[in-house]
């Protein structure tokens, strides 16, 4: 995409003119590390002129703020949109003065922040004991024996792959909303756990049979090639067998359907509650994703941008025509907050967002949902309430 393009989609994303393809585009575009950084000054932009335009309590910029404008827009040349950048400077000059005035501004911020809950990331051993993961250094994994399997390197454990086990021993790694983590499976394959997801595996895998787990949550795959034993993905009622190597599996308890979508290489879907003479394989291509619905128990598949279902690794939640419902439902897993809707006409509205939850606090996203879409709300006991 040439820097003309990107800033025509930029344009259009702020003006919430951009249809689907055109934000799948940006998105694109956005995976790029420099790109990043072009589009964080575009948001701090904006940004600041927006809230100099709509605070009703700086009558006194946004005044300063349009003469600027329609001085510009009155010159002879038609203005650019990198032109805004003097209007941010300008908007940034003077909401420092008029902020300054609103003597109680920092006391308001102040009482109305969450505090996200800090869960913590658990081990369960066979055993039944439970042990928690550190987020910070390494450490070793034992078993119940006190055996060292395998290390906790910074975000993600490491299994090891020199076990003979005479029968498998299972262990659980749980992640808690507002979390990610990682871990590399005995044979190799890496897995990374979303927010609120739990996977369940053997601490070796045995020589001869297929490679079984089970996963409750979302995760990202990419499986280590092994022709002798083929690797299957349990997601409740679904079975996915693996041929490739890189897929993203969505499994919540709450969801109505289960989501696969196939970055590389190939994987079959089939209902794991049928006999086993009875099992269809259905066969998905990459770039493509299927959707197993847990009630009909019917799998359709189609084409998609999978950045977009993919992004989440990187700290990025994208909604694209999504509904609010779901919007919320996402956002208290992966800000580990409880967000109460009281707007039933809300519920069921679509809207396409991007949010960079690394970098970004639940009440920026709710201040972008306020200004853009007019949504209003409220911070109450540490909840968010939208009336």
């Amino acid at each position: 995409m040439t820097p003309q393009e990107a800033e025509k989609y930029i344009i259009k994303y702020f003006t919430l003119t951009a249809d689907g393809a055109e934000l799948d585009l940006l998105n694109n575009w956005l995976a790029e590390e420099e790109n990043q950084k072009i589009f964080k000054t575009y948001i701090k932009t904006h940004f600041a002129v927006n809230l100099a335009m709509n605070d009703p309590n700086l009558d006194k910029v946004r005044e300063e703020l349009l003469k600027e404008i329609r001085n510009d827009t009155n010159s002879k040349h038609k203005v650019r949109f990198l032109s805004i950048l003097k209007y941010a400077a300008i908007a940034l000059v003077f909401l420092g003065l008029g902020l300054a005035l609103k003597n109680n501004w920092f006391d308001r911020e102040t009482n109305n922040m969450v505090v996200p809950r800090e869960d913590v990331i658990t081990l369960e051993l066979g055993n039944g004991e439970v042990q928690i993961i550190s987020e910070d250094g390494s450490s070793k994994i034992v078993d119940e024996t006190g055996r060292i399997i395998g290390d906790k390197k910074e975000n993600q454990l490491v299994y090891k792959d020199n076990q003979k086990e005479s029968t498998p021993e299972f262990n659980t790694l749980s992640i808690p909303n507002g979390k990610r983590f990682g871990i590399v499976l005995s044979d190799g394959t890496k897995v990374h756990l979303n927010a609120g997801s739990t996977l369940t595996y053997p601490i070796a895998f045995e020589k001869s049979e297929p490679r079984k787990v089970i996963l409750t949550g979302e995760a990202y795959f990419e499986v280590s090639p092994d022709k002798k034993r083929q690797f299957v993905v349990n997601a409740q009622k679904l079975d996915i067998k693996v041929y490739g190597t890189t897929f993203n599996v969505t499994n919540y308890p709450e969801d109505q359907n289960t989501q696969v979508v196939l970055v590389e290489g190939s994987v079959s879907l089939s209902e794991q509650a049928r006999e086993q003479t009875d099992k269809k394989e259905i066969f998905l291509q990459p770039g493509y994703m299927a959707t197993f619905s847990k009630k009909t128990k019917h799998i359709v598949d189609k084409k998609v941008n999978t950045s977009l279902y993919t992004s989440w690794r990187n700290g990025n939640l994208v909604f694209r025509n999504e509904t609010f419902n779901n919007i919320i439902q996402k956002l208290e897993r992966h800000y580990n907050v409880v967000i109460i809707n009281n707007n039933s006409k809300l519920a069921n509205e679509t809207f396409n967002a991007t949010i960079e939850t690394d970098h970004e606090s639940i009440e920026q996203v709710f201040n972008y949902f306020n200004k853009v879409y007019r949504i209003e709300y409220q911070i109450v006991e540490n909840k968010i309430i939208i009336n």
